[in-house]
């Protein structure tokens, strides 16, 4: 039984040995096969004429590797040439990229402005182009692509979602003057005092919410206000014919970055405001 058990330990200990003269082995043929598939890739964005995918992959750690292996003697030459070539398809789909955003735009009735790969839909609604990493960010959403058919598509859909809704000016800033005073009891405060941003809004979005669902908070009956949001809603007050609560008080916000949040002002401007008050007109 020692005998079996010690035979046993002999053959693990050899095992081990080989496994360890093999491993340098393996290593160089995982590296050889990366190689292999990365000239595969590229050879793939060729016949897809995916000139994006193409650059990325030329600006890798991968293609340096491979023009240090001397068994990829006469890469560098093919890779400069095929990078020229990248770089030049990409500037010209840059051009291509602005007049096709912009003709898009006018179909869908999408009163888009542009500077340079920045552009802009109506007011708290912008986006930003990103060819490097073939990525668009409107707003806070990404999308993986720089296809203008999908960033107008992505654009009408944001609008509908924060333009499209029934928005009644007055009962607007009425609830935020209700929120606005019930702040100012809890403090002691007197009308016409600054309040945080930040617990006017929370309140405000509170005050949205049905008898229902205080009676039961379940997550399906909550409705929700997004500060991209609130932030429009501000603005489609101030573009309105309302000017102030029933009351006559007229909303002041107060610019500030200490727990602040992005807004709208009367001009239009996105800005950071910490606090806000109501003031008799």
């Amino acid at each position: 039984m020692r005998e079996a058990t010690l035979g046993k330990t002999r053959i693990e200990d050899v095992k081990t040995r080989l496994e360890e003269i093999a491993k340098p082995f393996q290593q160089e043929q995982n590296k050889r096969q990366k190689k292999s598939d990365f000239i595969k890739k590229c050879l793939q964005s060729i016949d897809k004429n995916d000139f994006f995918q193409l650059d990325t992959l030329l600006k890798s750690s991968q293609a340096a590797d491979i023009l240090e292996d001397s068994n990829f003697e006469g890469s560098k030459s093919i890779f400069s040439h095929l990078g020229g070539h990248a770089d030049k398809q990409i500037e010209q789909y840059q051009l291509q990229f602005r007049n096709d955003l912009l003709q898009l735009a006018e179909k869908a009735g999408l009163p888009i402005e542009m500077d340079g790969l920045q552009f802009s839909v109506l007011k708290g609604i912008e986006g930003k182009a990103d060819f490097v990493n073939r990525i668009t960010t409107i707003n806070q959403t990404t999308i993986k692509s720089v296809d203008p058919r999908r960033i107008i598509s992505s654009l009408l859909a944001m609008k509908r979602k924060l333009y499209d809704s029934p928005f009644d000016p007055q009962k607007f800033i009425d609830t935020l003057f209700e929120c606005y005073k019930a702040i100012l009891n809890k403090s002691d405060e007197g009308l016409g005092s600054s309040v945080s941003i930040l617990p006017l809004y929370t309140d405000y979005v509170f005050a949205l919410q049905s008898k229902t669902f205080f009676q039961n908070m379940d997550k399906g009956k909550f409705k929700g206000c997004s500060v991209e949001q609130f932030a429009i809603d501000i603005w489609r007050f101030f573009e309105s014919k309302v000017s102030s609560t029933l009351g006559g008080y007229r909303i002041k916000l107060n610019p500030g970055r200490n727990k602040s949040l992005w807004l709208i002002d009367q001009n239009g401007e996105k800005r950071q405001f910490s606090h806000a008050s109501f003031v008799k007109k």
